[in-house]
């Protein structure tokens, strides 16, 4: 029994001993396989850091108003007499619009204009019968006091009349017309839609922490969706003194002229502020950066003597701090000096020290054109 036993114990060592033994061999050799294979290097696009003018800007976004727009509305009701103006024509200043009933209004003016002469008549006797002391001083009131009274039936008939005749407050287009002969019009009843389009303003707001860049008549352009390749020049006429205290951004106006006469009021439009042109900064493809936990990082390239003797080319991580981001392009305003090389595409698969190999690749390029699904 002692000498089964013994059998067994001796069989056990001998299998763990000869499994132990087995991955200390196979590790032995893939170690020495993984010290002998080449060191990787991974393909990527690289790109020159060469300084060129930068123009900064502030991005905003509005919509289009008019200087002068409104709906014209009668302030009396009544039914329609004449209508003086079409759907689209250009009105001048004080051009008569549109005419409201107002024969009662007419001949009720006529009756008091009738008796207007007899009742003046009556005020010029009265004042020389009182000179004569042919008649008390409230006689002579009574007929100072009934002509003033006429006079003021009169000067309102009139303003009534003038109120049913609908007037252009200022030269501009009118709008599509909604009112028609013989129809009755409750008072602000919207007739049609009158605007200046010589001229449009915008309203737009930027951060407080811009307000130093902006002044009144600094230019900036305007683009809208009708014409996305026509910009429109305007400049900064207004800003607003009080800042949002919610939101800590600030209101700001700009003026656009508009002699062609494409834009329209409630247009929605993006604007860039011009500011000055800084030069020689260091621009680098926004998809170039890495975003870290330590802050924002560039790989840059560099050539190195192996032991061998041999020059291969490594990338190392470079912390940079950015100012200012447009479209595809950030503003480095340190990290980076001009001359260096950068990775600019294939930075995913790479680490601190990791050898490169530059290539040529379009899969960052822009399409022209959107592909059709």
């Amino acid at each position: 029994m002692k000498k089964w036993t013994l059998s067994m114990l001796l069989l056990v060592i001998l299998i763990f001993g000869s499994v132990i033994g087995f991955n200390l061999f196979k590790q032995n050799m893939m170690a020495q396989y993984f010290a002998n294979q080449p060191v990787p290097s991974f393909p990527v696009t690289v790109s020159e850091i060469t300084p060129v003018d930068w123009t900064p800007r502030i991005a905003a976004i509005g919509f289009i108003e008019p200087i002068q727009g409104i709906n014209v509305s009668n302030e009396s009701a009544g039914i329609v007499r004449t209508i003086h103006f079409e759907s689209g024509q250009p009105v001048k200043a004080g051009e008569v619009l549109l005419e409201l009933d107002a024969d009662v209004e007419k001949a009720n003016l006529r009756s008091a204009e009738g008796r207007l002469p007899a009742v003046r008549a009556n005020l010029e006797r009265m004042r020389q019968l009182f000179k004569r002391g042919s008649v008390s001083q409230g006689q002579l009131d009574e007929a100072n006091a009934n002509y003033r009274e006429l006079q003021g039936q009169i000067d309102s008939l009139r303003a009534t009349i003038e109120r049913r005749t609908i007037r252009a407050p200022f030269e501009g287009v009118m709008g599509i017309r909604n009112a028609f002969l013989g129809q009755y019009l409750n008072a602000g009843t919207d007739i049609a839609r009158l605007e200046d389009i010589s001229q449009f303003r915008i309203r737009f707001t930027i951060p407080q922490t811009r307000l130093a860049d902006i002044k009144v008549g600094q230019a900036l352009n305007i683009l809208v969706d009708a014409y996305p390749d026509t910009p429109f020049e305007g400049e900064i006429t207004a800003i607003e003194p009080q800042i949002n205290p919610e939101s800590g951004v600030v209101q700001v106006q700009a003026s656009i002229p508009n002699q062609d006469g494409k834009l329209r009021s409630g247009m929605f439009a993006k604007l860039d502020v011009q500011l000055p042109v800084k030069p020689a900064q260091i621009l680098v493809p926004q998809h170039a950066i890495n975003f870290t936990l330590y802050g924002q990082t560039v790989y840059v390239v560099k050539e190195e003597q192996t032991d061998d003797g041999e020059t291969v080319q490594v990338a190392s991580q470079r912390v940079v701090e950015i100012a200012e981001r447009e479209a595809d392009y950030a503003r480095v305003i340190k990290g980076l000096e001009a001359g260096e090389t950068i990775v600019t595409s294939g930075q995913v698969r790479l680490s601190n020290g990791s050898r490169v190999k530059p290539v040529e690749s379009n899969a960052l390029d822009t399409p022209e054109s959107a592909p059709l699904l």
